[in-house]
């Protein structure tokens, strides 16, 4: 009966091999679909905050024509589109559309007592354009919220008394400043309208705000504050809806900026837009003023090329300085940073990106897709069962019928949770059951035997100890072997990543509207199933080698070792993920590789894990305690497949990252084969002379 089941059990885990492959083919027209998406938006748009610009503007001796000025270099510089926020008082104030007083400040003014029991505010418009234009919409907005609001003049000019302090009508959120936004048109600018979801949301103000902007050509909007407009009364009026219906009515899409808290309502109203979305990376405004020009391009390409991103947002406040005793600004070296042989623009042509209103990607999903990720989701299940039987043989059967069941049950419930989980237990089996087809291929050409080691057979040991040492295998063979291993291991471990992109292949991902959990599981799963497999599984049994870890005396040496090892994956964990942060001299390390090969390999698989891998290969074929390299080893084969966990990355570049770290990582890894050939030669040679040396002293004495 035993024997029939392991018969059995062997069988399936052929099968379960061949449902695998049958997923990673599934995958590859799932892959290719996504590629032929990712060629589309090539428009890359400028935009500059327009509010950043008044604000400088108002420390000028002459704001109107210091704006004009500005507005030209701008345009020069590449600069093609400009964000107008929804106005305030006190913006309206800084562009020098209106005067404000309060009654305090307005009876000084008129050097008279402040008689009434009053704190209002006093609006007097400097011009008669300001008045028709804008006065409706301070009228309007103040008193959807309670307020009165009655006409006043002053010295001949109109304006409106606010029966509400200054410091509360500062804070009222109104449209985007009329004037401004035709002003900007006519300058050629394109304009981007930030709205915020602090007015009451109304369909029919609402629908004729976005003809106006149709009329002058907006494309798409981007958002203030932590949530999209009408998030606010969604629950009660389902506002978002009607705000997507009319965003699709005049042809406007939405913007969603990079390494921020997802506005709220964002995904709804991407889901109800046709993901009419595109990324925009805002550049803060230290960065501004702190980078170089040339940091700033760099900074740019990457994102254009790496993650992409189709809109700029530059931001520029004004600072005080002691140093030099004036206000200074960051405009000359934003402008500096787009223009020249070195600047962005330059290096978006040479990537084949054109200046231009961002464009969504053009993304469908053909009826066969969904077939398709059935077959895939069948080869992940599989996958999985696969590496749960290298840790418990025999029950590869029971565990792939539970996974199936176990999926449907989850796809039920939430497809989202069952394509991340299914992707992620693909990602965490691949460069696993890598490891562990290294570590047996290595053993099946060796044959161990405990010996002592030195003088010529043996090298790095003192007379006397013994170690585990494999001999009978030339130099010229173990390297082929070792080539032969190491690119085997890469094919085993890619193959999952052909399960990333089938399940994962949703223009959520790719907007980053939503992200793939459980990335840092995938960090640390394989190296810790690696270490697992080599503690446990390669000596007499599981059970022995269990007896003599559990035996073995803790020294201080051993909690050392762990604090280290402890620290060392902390480190490791806040270097991966968007997270993660580099010194400067990495920042610069990274630039030169990216400047060097145009696509920047990862370094810990071309530098450190790849390499090692490489020389444990060759080492463990002769010596037993070079198998510890291949916990390192993990760490580049699950670097390959977490490349691809980076959804907003296009393919052809995660491709050719992976290629580059293999073959450089083999080209490192080489070069220390031959420094340890030539270390083991020299000492082979010598050692042997100084212990007879050694030995032959003594006996003179």
């Amino acid at each position: 009966m035993r024997q029939n089941w392991q018969q059995w059990n062997r069988k399936a885990m052929a099968i379960l091999g061949i449902l695998v492959i049958i997923g990673v083919l599934a995958a590859l027209p799932i892959g290719a679909s996504r590629w032929q998406m990712e060629r589309g938006s090539d428009q890359v748009d400028i935009v500059f905050d327009y509010r950043d610009l008044v604000q400088i503007a108002s420390y000028k001796s002459h704001p109107k024509q210091f704006i004009h000025e500005e507005l030209g270099k701008m345009k020069a510089a590449g600069i093609s589109s400009m964000a107008v926020f929804e106005s305030s008082l006190q913006d309206l104030k800084w562009a020098g559309r209106i005067t404000l007083y309060s009654s305090s400040t307005l009876s000084d003014l008129q050097g008279k007592p402040l008689e009434k029991d009053e704190n209002f505010t006093y609006v007097l418009f400097n011009d008669a354009q300001a008045r028709e234009t804008l006065g409706p919409i301070i009228e309007n907005t103040f008193k959807q919220w309670g307020i009165n609001v009655s006409p006043w003049d002053f010295e001949g000019k109109q304006g409106l008394v606010l029966e509400t302090p200054i410091e509360d009508a500062v804070l009222k959120a109104m449209e985007p400043d009329p004037i401004a936004i035709r002003e900007l048109h006519d300058a050629g600018f394109r304009v981007v309208p930030r709205l915020s979801d602090r007015m009451s949301f109304d369909a029919e103000s609402m629908d004729e705000l976005l003809s106006t902007f149709q009329e002058i050509g907006v494309t798409r909007i981007l958002f203030d504050g932590d949530a999209v407009t009408g998030y606010a009364d969604n629950a009660e009026k389902k506002t978002l809806s009607q705000f997507a219906e009319l965003l699709n009515k005049h042809g406007i899409g939405i913007a969603t900026i990079e390494n921020s808290k997802p506005q709220k309502g964002m995904a709804s109203l991407a889901y109800l837009t046709h993901y009419n979305v595109a990324r925009i990376y805002s550049l803060p405004d230290k960065d501004s003023a702190g980078m170089k020009p040339e940091e700033i391009a760099d900074r740019f390409q990457l994102a254009v090329k790496d993650r992409s991103i189709r809109m700029f947002y530059l931001n520029a406040t004004p600072a005080s300085s002691p140093v030099k005793s004036s206000i200074t600004d960051p405009l000359e070296n934003l402008y500096n940073s787009l223009q020249g042989e070195g600047g962005f623009l330059a290096k978006m042509d040479k990537l084949g990106f054109t200046a231009g209103p961002a464009e969504p990607f053009d993304y469908t999903s053909p009826s066969w897709i969904k077939p398709l990720k059935a077959v895939v989701a069948l080869g992940a299940v599989a996958f999985i069962a696969l590496l749960i039987q290298a840790f418990v043989p025999g029950i590869v059967i029971p565990v792939f019928v539970v996974g199936l069941i176990g999926s449907a049950g989850l796809y039920v419930v939430s497809k989202s949770i069952f394509e991340q989980g299914l992707a992620l237990g693909a990602a965490i089996s691949a460069p696993t059951l890598a490891i562990i087809w290294a570590i047996k291929r290595v053993r099946t050409h060796t044959v161990g035997s405990r010996r002592p080691i030195g003088g010529t057979d043996g090298a790095f040991a003192h007379s006397g100890e013994m170690r585990w040492i494999f001999p009978g295998i030339s130099a010229g063979r173990r390297f082929m072997m070792t080539v032969a291993i190491f690119a085997t291991t890469a094919v085993i471990s890619v193959s999952g990543i052909p399960f990333i992109v089938g399940l994962l292949n949703n223009i959520t991902y790719k907007l980053v509207l939503e992200q793939f959990r459980g990335v840092s599981l995938l960090h640390l799963a394989p190296i810790a199933l690696a270490a697992l497999y080599l503690l446990l599984y390669t000596g007499d049994s599981v059970f022995s080698n269990l007896r003599k870890l559990l035996s073995m005396q803790i020294t201080v040496l051993w909690v050392g070792v762990a604090a280290v090892l402890g620290v060392a994956a902390l480190y490791y964990l806040s270097r991966t993920g968007n997270e993660g942060s580099a010194s400067s001299i990495e920042l610069t390390f990274r630039n030169f590789l990216e400047s060097t090969f145009g696509v920047r390999p990862r370094t810990k698989e071309f530098l450190l894990s790849h390499p090692l891998f490489f020389l444990g290969l060759f080492l463990a074929l002769r010596y037993r305690a070079a198998w510890v390299l291949f916990i390192v080893g993990s760490i580049g084969q699950l670097s390959m497949v977490d490349t691809f966990a980076h959804i907003h990355t296009p393919l052809p570049i995660s491709v050719i990252r992976i290629l580059l770290g293999l073959v450089l990582g083999a080209l490192i890894g080489l070069v220390l084969i031959g420094v340890w050939q030539i270390g083991e030669g020299v000492w082979k040679r010598w050692v042997p002379r100084f212990n007879q040396t050694k030995q032959n002293f003594k006996s003179g004495v």
